[in-house]
């Protein structure tokens, strides 16, 4: 019975000391991404790039802003020399973790000057700090506007699709 008590106590304590610690993960990347976003509003360019791997790729709200880090940085260095690149602070952020703890994916609502846009990405541990792999933003339509908005963009974007199709 000693025997059976010790070998439960050992499976409890390896179970215990290799499931993730998602709640100190899920403080550290909250305020990973309220830092990413403040970096912005405050236009601290090397901040702001620093939350990045070195392979990531920020997709935005335009068909065409799909950047890897190198270029994403290239394009965005003006709005961040003029002192402000873009403000947004969220307003409701879930996270979520694989099993191995050491991958996250969130989704959050931002306050912005676009109103309100969508904040969604994939982060890895490296080492003991968070980086941002891919983010997405994009901006939210209402439903009731959506046949208006699909109306006033397929102008620019019927022509996009024949490219893409090619």
């Amino acid at each position: 019975m000693a025997a059976t008590g010790m070998i439960a106590g050992l499976l409890l304590l390896a179970c215990s000391q290799s499931a993730p610690d998602n709640g100190k993960s899920r403080q550290e990347i909250n305020e990973l991404l309220d830092s990413f976003n403040k970096a912005a509003a405050r236009a601290d360019f090397d901040r702001y790039f620093s939350y990045y791997s070195d392979d990531a790729i920020f997709i935005g709200t335009d068909a065409t802003e799909n950047w890897d880090k190198k270029s994403f940085m290239a394009w965005s260095k003006p709005y961040f020399d003029r002192g402000r690149a873009w403000d947004f602070t969220s307003v409701q952020r879930h996270i979520f973790f694989d099993k191995s703890g050491q991958t996250a994916w969130f989704d959050e609502l931002l306050s912005t000057q676009m109103k309100i846009c969508r904040g969604s990405g994939v982060l890895t541990r490296q080492g003991k700090d968070w980086k941002i792999n891919q983010y997405v933003l994009s901006m939210t339509v209402p439903n009731p506007l959506a046949d208006s908005v699909t109306s006033m963009k397929s102008v620019i974007e019927d022509s996009l699709l024949q490219t893409l199709k090619q």
